[in-house]
């Protein structure tokens, strides 16, 4: 089992850059998949990273190649987000999850995902 807890959200500039952390907890949590999802009000949940247990393997959305990149720091046992020329578009609740394998269903299929954080809000003003 494995307990996550983002942090890192706030506000930001249009163009302004923005790091979140996802500190994970548990046994085996260095050999989760883990990924990162959003939810914008008034809209559905969506998928925004993926990295593997081994921080070799990474899928992004459309929305974030390019700008975003995620990564995994295994000694201190979390993973980030590096966001970059944020738009507004970008804004709401980020949250990070985790399964067992990168392999085992779609990257971006939240339904994968057994281990979920609380989420971090990030707010991008225009």
């Amino acid at each position: 089992q494995v307990q996550l807890v983002e942090s890192g959200g706030g506000l930001v500039q249009v163009g302004g850059s923005m790091r979140l952390s996802c500190a994970a907890s548990g046994r085996t949590g260095n050999t989760y998949t883990k990924a990162w999802f959003r939810q914008a009000p008034g809209k559905e949940r969506e998928f925004v990273a993926a990295i593997s247990g081994s921080g070799t393997m990474t899928s992004y959305a459309d929305s974030a190649k390019g700008r975003f990149t995620t990564s995994r720091h295994n000694a201190e046992n979390t993973m980030s987000l590096q966001m970059s020329s944020l738009k507004p578009e970008d804004t709401g609740v980020y949250f990070c999850a985790a399964k067992m394998s990168f392999y085992s269903g779609a990257v971006n299929d939240q339904s994968g995902y057994k281990f979920w954080g609380q989420g971090t809000q990030v707010t991008v003003s225009s």
